[in-house]
């Protein structure tokens, strides 16, 4: 008999909530006797889970911006999170953890230098936790393009991970064995698709997730076929956020189903980089371009009005009021530049070495400049202050929801304030006002708040 495998893959990520001006994260009411959502999603995910080992377990991309507020507030939650992946490469010789790209933008819909400096943003924080390079990589809500693909391979990702509805719909498609998707620039990836039916019960079906044990005997055995001499390997895939705070004491859930009844079952887990392992060589696939796992229309949930969130009439005039803050931005950046001789994409994308904490902006702009003067070092370390809140401005929470008068949205338009601000300071141009006049388009129904009054605070 072939064997029967399975991996529970867990996204775990929390948006940028810190206001830009403070660092910090403003009380939020809505966390209820928590003071903001990433307190109460750690009691009753983060904690829970990293206590009861789940993390040397299962596959799990962890985002920079989680994993950098919990290396502020609860380090040791990270460092046993840290433990875990180590634990678990000393005992198979690969990571069950993979990267994330840094900001949680949906990456079709960003440029290619921004896809660069995303993954290389996200690889330089995975390998700053975790000690070495990464094999696999999240792109944020599995949004994927083949350009976004070749930039992955570009820099050395060997595997991502996608929705069964994101492959070519013209291959009678096997989510229990990994594919590989030939690139225009000569290169490959490996795909792994999770299994449609067993990731939707575990995210939307709290009855199914009750039990471990009849989940595997009633949902996950069942798809293996009975007399099957090839070995497969299904692909559970969700937030992480499920197991403990999207529904109460999945974390236990989760333990069961990856020990005892895994164990009972005869199943054996096995994480992606362990899959790729062992595989021959592997089938060539084509992906549907422009889609994700959480938008029936692609990935227009992020960029236009579709049923997947209703009313968002605002979201397209926000996607172009920032996008053209972007072009500006970096066109005027790079201007600045040139005297020095330097490329801004080159710059940005070597800024990860202080996002990581491997040196100071300072230290950084004086190495880059060779040794200018302090003034020059300033200019460059507000550059790329400026590059910082214009990535995190384009976090695609901010348009995931129905609704602009929330958070996600507010935040976006926040740190975009802050870049225009300190651009507007630096270059003594007026683009505060442009801005202003273009988030005006960008309106609440419900509460009539529009987009120029948050900007300006």
């Amino acid at each position: 008999m072939a064997a029967k495998n399975f991996c529970v893959h867990g996204h775990f990520y929390q948006p940028p909530r810190e206001d830009p001006e403070t660092g910090l994260i403003p009380d939020e009411p809505g966390a209820g006797v928590y003071r903001n959502w990433n307190e109460k999603i750690t009691v009753q995910c983060y904690r829970p889970n990293a206590a009861l080992g789940n993390f040397s377990r299962i596959s799990f991309d962890l985002g920079p911006t989680l994993a950098g507020w919990l290396e502020r507030e609860h380090p040791d939650i990270l460092a046993e999170i840290v433990r875990q992946e180590a634990d678990f490469v000393a005992r198979t010789g690969v990571s069950n953890a993979i990267a994330q790209s840094y900001n949680h933008t949906i990456l079709p819909l960003a440029t290619r230098a921004d896809k660069e400096t995303q993954i290389r943003w996200g690889i330089a924080d995975y390998k700053a936790r975790f000690g070495h390079n990464p094999e696999g990589l999240w792109a944020p809500e599995t949004a994927i393009d083949t350009e976004t693909l070749e930039v992955m391979a570009e820099n050395g990702i060997k595997f991502t991970i996608l929705a069964p509805w994101q492959a070519d719909p013209a291959v009678r498609l096997d989510s229990s064995r990994p594919y590989r998707a030939a690139l225009p620039n000569g290169s490959e990836i490996a795909l792994f698709f999770f299994d449609r039916d067993l990731s939707l019960s575990a995210s939307f079906n709290p009855e199914a997730t009750i039990d471990a044990d009849r989940y595997l005997r009633d949902l996950l055995i069942p798809k293996f076929p009975p007399r099957s001499r090839i070995p497969r390997t299904l692909l559970i895939a969700s937030d992480g956020e499920l197991y403990g705070h999207h529904q109460p004491r999945r974390e236990e859930f989760l333990q069961w189903l990856t020990t005892g009844a895994a164990e009972m079952a005869g199943l054996k887990i096995l994480v992606p980089a362990q899959i790729l392992q062992g595989a021959s060589k592997l089938t060539a696939i084509r992906i549907q371009e422009n889609t994700s796992w959480s938008c029936h229309h692609g990935i227009l949930r992020w960029s236009g009005e579709c049923g997947c969130a209703e009313r968002g009439e605002w979201k397209a005039p926000l996607r172009a009021a920032l996008d053209f803050l972007a072009d500006v931005i970096d066109f005027q950046s790079q201007r600045l530049l040139e005297p020095y001789g330097l490329s801004l994409q080159s710059v940005r994308n070597d800024y990860a070495s202080v996002l990581t904490g491997s040196e100071s902006a300072e230290v950084f702009a004086a190495r880059r400049l060779g040794g200018a003067d302090g003034g020059d070092v300033k200019r460059l370390v507000d550059l790329m202050t400026i590059q910082y809140e214009r990535q995190r401005m384009f976090t695609s929470c901010g348009w995931f929801f129905e609704e602009f008068d929330r958070i996600e949205p507010k935040n976006n338009i926040r740190y975009a304030a802050r870049a225009v601000r300190l651009f507007d300071r630096l270059t003594g141009m007026d683009l505060e006002t442009e801005m202003r006049d273009r988030l005006a388009a960008v309106r609440s129904r419900a509460t009539g708040l529009s987009g120029d009054r948050v900007f300006i605070g």
